[in-house]
């Protein structure tokens, strides 16, 4: 595999290029630290962001995986997927 396929086949089986990968992904990165701050203090301070966190997680969910469209992965991505998921 070249290196070139390791930045582009995962970004290509949703349909985005490698720069609409790292917009979409930096998103999610953001937005999960930021419900990462809000449980942080709710763990503390119950009366505060008690719902907050668990929103954004619905909204991250719809976002990546029920509007999101996938093509189908080979069998060799496939087979790295479930190599990475056994980590």
């Amino acid at each position: 595999m070249t290196i070139q396929k390791l930045f582009t086949d995962h970004p290509a089986s949703v349909n985005e290029s490698y720069v609409e990968h790292m917009e979409m992904s930096g998103s999610f990165a953001f937005w999960l630290f930021v419900a990462g701050f809000c449980a942080t203090v709710h763990a503390v301070l119950p009366f505060l962001f008690e719902k907050t966190g668990s929103r954004i997680i619905t909204r991250l969910h719809r976002r990546m995986v029920a509007g999101r469209v996938t093509k189908p992965v080979s069998a060799s991505l496939a087979h790295q997927a479930l190599d990475s998921a056994a980590l």
